[in-house]
């Protein structure tokens, strides 16, 4: 659909949802006016569909965004529509494909009337999601705010551990709350990429299985983004990244969890995850079809290596990208088996082989959008001192700019210091040596982002 499409199609859905609302409140709910603009909102939602399986209207500061469109409030009806909302707690609500009358029609008529908990009511509709406005605030926070965004990050991994938690006893996860927790990342990753990036950097050891599954998310939609994909396709390489390793719910955590090497017959165990979260996922209602190919082909590798099976077959897009992600966030978390590996031992590993495990192409521009010293990554230089990275430098990624918080006797400096790294002279030249856990100088990398912004 071309740009000018999208932009009538979301003008024409606004005016018609604003109607139907407005028709609502002055008439009985069978009025033929009232029939009508149901009718006419269920049409334009049909052309909104053929070309995308959900769309989002939500309130972002002063305006009204429809898909990726803003609608702005200049005409008093988007005002009044956008005032209504906020009256009952809603700043968002998601329209998926498959949407019943019925589900319109309640829909309508719980924001014309506001009565009752509106978020909870249309909570329990199938093809609806709506937003309460303290939890989407942070999602729309000011772009330097990285407070807002830690907190999304801190509400997101919430989710993930009710999500495995739900699997493993239910057999399968709750799908309404895994898309609402998509939907807040992907419109932060579309806001303030770099922010968001930033906190996958934080390492958490007894929160490991959860963290890995939203920072997998967040690095996939990143790199997605990065490559031109939008919208609600974007949100579905979210969803599917996240639930990734689901199958692992299965597996025993004697050997998820075992400190050694695994035995041939524990790694055979080991290697059924990606079946069984693809018959999880492919079982669960309302989950993207692209999120049980990815649960079964994240361990393949495009030479035809890897696990459950090995095939040469062209790998899905969003399998490749969660593939990357994937190892990557897993090499540069500590865990019970193995320690942190440094940014460029991880890249290295990712290219590897020169090419035959996974596609160049997309480990560049992987490459590209994190660094090799991530910003917000604490680090150690060579002269011993120990700062934050807060810019990185595309011509020369081992050369980002860095805040210099402690110096070589790892006392904290009484005036942080900014170096560009790649403007040093070669007789005052520094360099990084590694990367550095900040638990363990009790330092918060993201104050000073925020601060630099």
């Amino acid at each position: 659909m071309s740009v000018p499409q999208r932009t009538r199609l979301a003008d024409e859905l606004s005016r018609r949802l604003a109607a139907a609302i407005r028709g609502a409140q002055l008439y009985a709910p069978r009025h033929p006016l009232v029939r009508r603009n149901i009718v006419a909102l269920l049409d334009t939602l049909a052309l909104v569909h053929q070309s995308s399986p959900s769309v989002a209207i939500g309130i972002v500061g002063e305006e009204l965004v429809v898909g990726e469109v803003p609608i702005g409030r200049a005409a008093e009806t988007m005002g009044e529509l956008m005032r209504r909302l906020q009256q009952i707690g809603i700043e968002r609500i998601v329209i998926d494909r498959g949407v019943h009358e019925d589900e319109i029609e309640q829909l309508v008529d719980v924001v014309a009337r506001g009565e009752g908990d509106a978020v909870t009511s249309l909570g329990r509709l199938p093809h609806l999601r709506v937003g309460r406005l303290e939890v989407e605030h942070q999602v729309f926070a000011d772009s330097g705010d990285i407070a807002s965004f830690r907190r999304l990050y801190d509400d997101a991994v919430k989710v993930a551990g009710d999500l495995w938690e739900s699997a493993r006893t239910e057999g399968s996860p709750d799908t309404h709350s895994a898309r609402g927790m998509v939907d807040s990342l992907a419109q932060a990753v579309a806001q303030n990429r770099t922010a968001l990036l930033s906190l996958t950097a934080l390492k958490n050891f007894d929160n490991y299985t959860f963290t890995h599954m939203v920072n997998v998310s967040i690095l996939t939609m990143g790199q997605a983004r990065g490559v031109g994909i939008d919208g609600a396709l974007l949100r579905e390489f979210g969803m599917a990244a996240l639930m990734h390793d689901i199958g692992k719910v299965q597996t025993p955590n004697e050997i998820l969890n075992k400190p050694g090497a695994l035995t041939d017959e524990e790694f055979t165990i080991l290697k059924r995850h990606p079946v069984d979260g693809a018959e999880i996922l492919r079982k669960t209602p309302e989950m993207p079809g692209l999120a049980p190919v990815v649960a079964f082909e994240h361990h393949l590798r495009a030479d035809g290596t890897g696990y459950p099976l090995a095939i040469r077959a062209k790998l899905n897009l969003g399998t490749t990208m969660a593939g990357i992600a994937d190892v990557y966030d897993a090499m540069r978390s500590q865990r019970v088996y193995h320690n942190a590996f440094p940014t460029d031992r991880i890249l290295a590993v990712l290219q590897r082989n020169d090419g035959k495990q996974f596609d160049q192409h997309l480990v560049r521009r992987f490459v590209q959008l994190v660094g090799i010293y991530p910003e917000g990554n604490l680090v150690k230089l060579d002269t011993g001192e120990i700062g934050v990275v807060l810019k990185t430098y595309a011509p020369d990624p081992y050369r980002p700019q860095v805040r210099i918080l402690l110096g070589p006797d790892r006392q904290r400096l009484a005036e942080p210091r900014d170096l560009n790294l790649w403007e040093m002279e070669s007789d005052q030249s520094r360099s990084i040596q590694a990367p550095v856990d900040p638990a363990e100088y009790a330092i918060d990398p993201l104050v000073h982002l925020s601060s630099s912004a």
